[in-house]
């Protein structure tokens, strides 16, 4: 491979990948190692830190001992910031009274200063007061060795550390925010799919279980009245159990799966309630009792799973309610397909008894469709709402002037290819 091709983005990219997912204990390892090396090249020796301006002394082992020591420490900068500092800051006073002459290994004091203010967690300022009064002390110790420094010498250098801490510290800050930040965003989507497994459920079980009831009734009215009636009730009360269980084994494996690995499942897509499925919707209604007709216009097109799941769903609650407050009333069903968007109209004859308590009464967030708004709408309203909502479409449901309640919803959608 040429030098060019290794340098090249792509393979550059890829190294500097490699290293992002290195343990941070190897490379603060590799680091300490690194400028360990570079201290002993003669050409980078007047760079780093210097404040005594003693007398030079002819290294020997003594010298290589605190080079070492202000280097090889750093391996543990981010796991004992405070312990790695003591060691280098000690071993950097110590050559710096001694006379030895400067070393690229002092850059090891700017470092450990700096994984200091960035990774210590407790007791920050203890350290801080520490670490200035030993350096006060070694002003002192190096003044009396007859240092030409003054006090604004010594005054600027402690400047200049103190700046490299709080850069260290500004870091830290900014990290702990990130940290909240996301936590905090964890915890809203975390109640946000709570809010939708809550709706979801109350869709599935609120329907199913209310067809049920109402086709056990009916199969109760009839042991009496026409007992070779009642089983067909009884058949309906078992399909409508056997379409719950279904819904809700689905539902479960929703929530089971993560990331693409719930759409991309083809068994799981052709369980999941969608518009097409509609007519289900309308049989098992028409089972229970309930009067329904079923009516679309325009040409039926692919749309996203979300869309067709919310059009499915606000179909599905306007006959659950259709069920539970207008038993036998006649209630018809329109859905129309449009290029951008899908309209869904239920209207249910005759006096609209209580919808607002299963949440179909208009609230101050819809728009009414009578002349006084009734209280703001439970569960299967809100989560309709909800759901709508997010696809930035418009949901409206009230009782009518001429009796009855109404549910109309509009779904703004893309076909899926777009």
């Amino acid at each position: 491979m040429s030098r060019q091709a290794l340098w090249s983005p792509p393979q550059l990219r890829a190294s500097l990948d490699r290293w992002n997912e290195l343990d941070a204990s190897v490379k603060d390892g590799v680091l300490a190692l690194t400028l360990t090396l570079l201290a002993f090249v003669p050409t980078l020796s007047a760079i780093g830190g210097q404040i005594g301006d003693l007398p030079e002394r002819p290294a020997n082992a003594l010298s290589i001992a605190l080079t070492l020591a202000q280097t090889l420490p750093l391996a543990a900068r981010r796991r004992w910031p405070a312990g790695c500092l003591a060691v280098v800051a000690g071993a950097f006073a110590t050559h710096q009274a001694l006379g030895f002459a400067t070393t690229f290994g002092s850059v090891g004091l700017y470092l450990a200063l700096y994984s200091a203010g960035a990774h210590q967690a407790g007791h920050r300022r203890p350290l801080m007061a520490t670490a200035s009064a030993a350096y006060a002390v070694l002003a002192v110790v190096l003044h009396h060795l007859g240092s030409p420094q003054r006090v604004p010498d010594y005054l600027a250098f402690y400047l200049a550390l103190a700046a490299i801490w709080l850069v260290g510290g500004t870091v830290r800050t900014r990290r702990r925010e990130e940290a909240e930040r996301r936590r905090l965003a964890a915890e809203v989507a975390t109640g946000a799919e709570r809010a939708r497994i809550a709706r979801e459920l109350h869709d599935v079980v609120t329907h199913h279980v209310t067809a049920m009831v109402v086709q056990s009734d009916a199969a109760q009215f009839l042991l009496t009245s026409a007992p070779e009636r009642a089983a067909v009730s009884l058949t309906a009360v078992s399909d409508t159990g056997r379409r719950a269980l279904t819904e809700l084994r689905y539902l479960l494996g929703v929530l089971e799966a993560t990331g693409e690995s719930a759409v991309a499942d083809p068994a799981r897509a052709d369980r999941a309630p969608a518009l097409g499925r509609v007519t289900d919707l309308v049989e098992q209604a028409r089972r229970s009792g309930q009067s329904v007709e079923l009516s679309e216009e325009g040409e039926r097109r692919a749309r996203s799973v979300d869309v067709e799941l919310a059009a499915y769903r606000v179909v599905q609650e306007a006959l659950t309610n259709a069920m539970k407050h207008a038993s036998g009333q006649l209630t018809r069903v329109l859905v129309r397909h449009r290029e951008e968007h899908i309209e869904i109209r239920v209207t249910t004859d005759g006096p609209a008894a209580s919808p607002a308590t299963d949440g179909l009464a208009a609230s101050p967030a819809a728009v009414p469709l009578t002349r006084k708004p009734g209280p703001e709408g439970g569960r299967g309203l809100a989560g309709l709402r909800a759901r709508v909502r997010m696809l930035d479409g418009e949901l409206e449901a009230g009782a009518r002037p001429e009796g009855g309640f109404e549910v109309r919803a509009t779904i703004p959608s893309q076909p899926v290819q777009e």
